[in-house]
């Protein structure tokens, strides 16, 4: 088979491997599309992976092209999404199914091979089966979808409330986020970008709704606008998209007096948050969470069967944020144009062609 195998920092190489074979409890999985996270570009570029060499990708759709043993044999030519944590089972997070939080994970595309080829193994219990209308792109973003709806579902954002929402940050993630309070009834969302794609996508995606604001960063003042948008001296629920610790500072001066601040972003560089605005979380009884990976747990009520509802139904259409797209072989295109951000871009998309 083909593959993209990363051999070191900035060393990525097409060529001919040996197609895995599945073990006890695996399948083998052809992939039909998958996409490029933004965590790829350090993991290939400046940092490594964990082991080498290592085909990377983790956000992907497949076929099941093979069945190991002890797999259900039904399986073989599903069409399935692939949750590429694998647990445990033994831990404290994993003994009680929170297994993003696991402590002894393996994890497709970073930690043993993934998603940038032909084909791949993963555990049968890994994956969630199709429905028909749900197309292989739109499936092989579940994973980044799941991590945004993670976030939302942890947020304190409530439904039923008249609530402001704030997202600093208009990356795929924050994007993602303003496709699930739409589809949640959000009537007041600002958005805070830097880039005028972002400003032409937001206002797409929030088209209709009564009280959406864009604000521009490059422009300051994002805070003091928040705020009077809000009319509430503050949103709500203040989601951070970005990692910096100027973003994180700004996250809190943002939120409203009993407000939630949801962090997000994957730190680009140690963060920092000065003592008066720390002092912003003690005064105005913030409640500040992490949000990490999704929930998996093969149950109606996990994350990934929130969002493959959603798009089932039609409630979300994800496929508009791909943005770009390209075959195998030609994925390092893809690759660099994320890391030199040559293009505008929210989601890059590897299609395995017939």
């Amino acid at each position: 088979m083909k593959a993209q195998v990363l051999y070191g920092v900035d060393d990525l190489r097409y060529e001919e491997r040996e197609k895995p074979v599945p073990g006890e409890g695996e399948v083998l999985l052809k992939v039909l599309a998958a996409g490029i996270c933004g965590s790829d570009i350090p993991r290939i570029f400046r940092t490594g992976a964990h082991r080498h060499p290592l085909v990377p990708g983790h956000e992907f759709s497949a076929e099941v092209a093979a069945c190991g043993a002890g797999t259900d044999p039904a399986l073989l030519g599903k069409r399935v999404g692939v949750f590429p944590l694998i647990p445990c089972g033994e831990c404290l997070p994993c003994r009680q199914k929170r297994f993003e939080m696991c402590r002894d994970y393996d994890y497709l595309g970073s930690r043993c091979d993934g998603a940038f080829a032909e084909f791949v193994t993963a555990p049968a219990d890994r994956l969630i089966l199709l429905p028909e209308q749900v197309g292989s792109e739109a499936a092989a973003m579940l994973e980044p979808l799941s991590v945004a709806a993670h976030a939302l579902r942890r947020s304190g954002f409530d439904p039923e409330a008249e609530q402001r929402v704030a997202l600093i940050g208009l990356g795929t993630i924050g994007l993602m986020l303003v496709m699930f309070l739409r589809e949640a009834g959000c009537r007041h969302i600002i958005g805070v970008g830097n880039k005028a794609f972002q400003r032409e996508k937001f206002t797409e995606l929030t088209a209709g709704i009564p009280d959406a604001a864009y604000l521009d960063a490059g422009e300051g003042n994002a805070v003091q606008k928040i705020r009077e948008l809000s009319g509430r001296d503050g949103a709500d629920v203040v989601f951070e998209c970005v990692g910096k610790s100027e973003t994180y500072a700004e996250a809190i001066d943002a939120a409203a007096p009993g407000g939630y601040v949801m962090l997000i972003g994957n730190p680009a560089s140690d963060m920092e948050l000065k003592r008066d605005i720390y002092w912003k979380i003690l005064r105005r009884q913030l409640t500040v969470r992490g949000s990490w990976n999704s929930s998996f747990t093969g149950e109606a009520d996990d994350d990934w069967h929130y969002v493959l509802e959603r798009i089932a139904d039609g409630r979300i259409d994800p496929a508009g944020l791909i943005t770009q797209r390209y075959p195998l072989a030609e994925l390092d295109k893809g690759l660099r144009l994320m890391r030199d951000k040559t293009e505008d871009y929210i989601k890059v998309m590897m299609v395995n062609r017939p």
